[in-house]
């Protein structure tokens, strides 16, 4: 075999067949390396002197269906400028694996299309083995996510399971990609994150989350000079769960006097009016039983002027809007409303930043939909931190994993024709 074709084929740099044998069913290749080639691996010297050697086999990529081996006499060589007695460093394998590295490379692009129990049946390896090298090549691309250029991120909490297990998840809002999991939730679950921020120097412009004080109090303890934008798409999620307490309570009441005209209104009052449906006659069963109940029409008419306030122009223009709601939500005596126009106010500060940084933890709730959809697809995880990487490197999951380096094989320098001189012109 052609030193080229062991290059090509498995990644072999300098090194040359000795022989190949069929045993069992697999393919083995035994090589060697020449002893012109030796190297002291700590400091590199070539003044150094064989001294026996250690027999390993590593498998590599397969021929076919056969399992393909290579068999390696690992020279220990004496380094005269050390001292001391080492083997030399491989170059097409991890001193502590038992596979090359073009074998893990070609495991992990399987993975992108198979499942760990798929890619460990067609290699004839175990599952364990394949589940590794995930693991591994996860750790080195996504388990020290670089953090110095983030300026505007979104923070939230994501359900993995029965039992309150949370995960709480940061999203670089300008790359779309996450920079850190958490265990749990709350501020305690992003004490890992600040440590990292801090040492990175990341000058964080804007965060968005949604009203929770346990973010609010670890955004203004750790970056007191970003701007605190809260989410709008909880504000009116929070109104919503409001008003639909609102209206089990009304129709409680209703159903005790003996009527149900409320029945079955539940998310005609959540829909926006432009997604009711015609065809189910959504709208006019809608305006009847708003007809029919003048307080749970209030209610549904002030949730449909609660979203103007981030349709404005201006912050200027969306504060008189919200100082208008409040108002009218005070004065409409319903108490669930007047609640809520606390709440409002009570946080008008940063509902009114969305005018300074229009963001929101909008992607970070399609990125936990995304997160739900890939636990399902694998049946959950076991391994917990494994569970953790791949959110790290869910929005690059279509790319390529870094494998292997190959080096290049030498190309000669093409001649170059000599070039005319120029004479110029004679003068007269």
């Amino acid at each position: 075999m052609s030193t080229s074709l062991l290059y090509h084929a498995f990644g072999l740099v300098g090194y040359r067949q000795l022989s190949q044998r069929f045993q069992g069913g697999h393919v083995i290749f035994r090589i060697e390396q020449p002893r012109e080639r030796h190297r002291c691996s700590a400091c590199g010297s070539m003044d150094v002197w064989d001294q026996g050697g250690v027999e390993r086999t590593f498998r590599t990529v397969p021929i076919g269906r056969k399992p393909t081996f290579v068999q390696f006499l690992i020279p220990r060589v004496l380094c005269f400028d050390c001292g001391k007695i080492r083997q030399v460093k491989l170059g097409f394998a991890d001193p502590k694996k038992q596979y090359t590295r073009l074998f893990e490379r070609y495991a992990l692009e399987l993975s992108q299309h198979m499942t760990i129990q798929d890619v460990a049946q067609h290699l004839q390896v175990s599952w364990d083995t394949i589940k590794g090298i995930q693991a591994r090549a996860l750790r080195r691309r996504f388990g020290n996510p670089k953090l110095h250029k983030l300026k505007e991120i979104a923070i939230d909490e994501i359900a993995i399971g029965k039992g309150h297990h949370y995960l709480t998840v940061v999203l670089n809002l300008r790359s779309g990609a996450v920079v850190f999991v958490g265990d749990g939730k709350g501020g305690d679950a992003l004490q890992p994150f600040w440590k990292q921020l801090r040492r990175s120097h990341a000058k964080v412009r804007a965060v968005a989350t949604d009203m929770s004080p346990a973010y609010i109090a670890a955004v203004r303890e750790n970056l007191p000079g970003a701007v605190h934008v809260f989410d709008h798409f909880h504000v009116i999620k929070l109104f919503n769960e409001k008003l639909s307490a609102f209206r089990r309570q009304l129709h409680q009441e209703l159903s005790a006097a003996g009527q149900k005209i409320l029945k079955g209104t539940r998310w005609l009052l959540l829909k926006n009016p432009e997604n009711l449906d015609p065809k189910k006659n959504e709208i006019e069963r809608l305006q009847e039983a708003l007809r029919l109940n003048q307080p749970l029409a209030t209610a549904y008419y002030l949730k449909e002027d609660l979203r103007q306030i981030w349709t404005q122009e201006n912050k200027r223009a969306a504060r008189r809007v919200l100082t208008d709601w409040l108002a009218r939500a005070r004065a409409s005596g319903i108490r669930l409303l007047k609640q809520f126009a606390d709440t409002l106010e009570a946080h008008q500060e940063g509902i009114l930043n969305y005018y300074h940084y229009r963001i929101s933890t909008g992607p970070l709730e399609g990125t936990n939909t995304k997160i739900q959809a890939m636990k399902r697809q694998a049946y959950g995880f076991r391994d917990h931190e494994i569970f953790k990487l791949k959110i790290l490197g869910h929005h690059s999951r279509h790319q390529l994993p870094r494998g292997p380096r190959l080096r290049r094989l030498s190309k000669p320098r093409p001649q170059l024709l000599p070039r005319r001189r120029n004479r110029g012109v004679q003068r007269l």
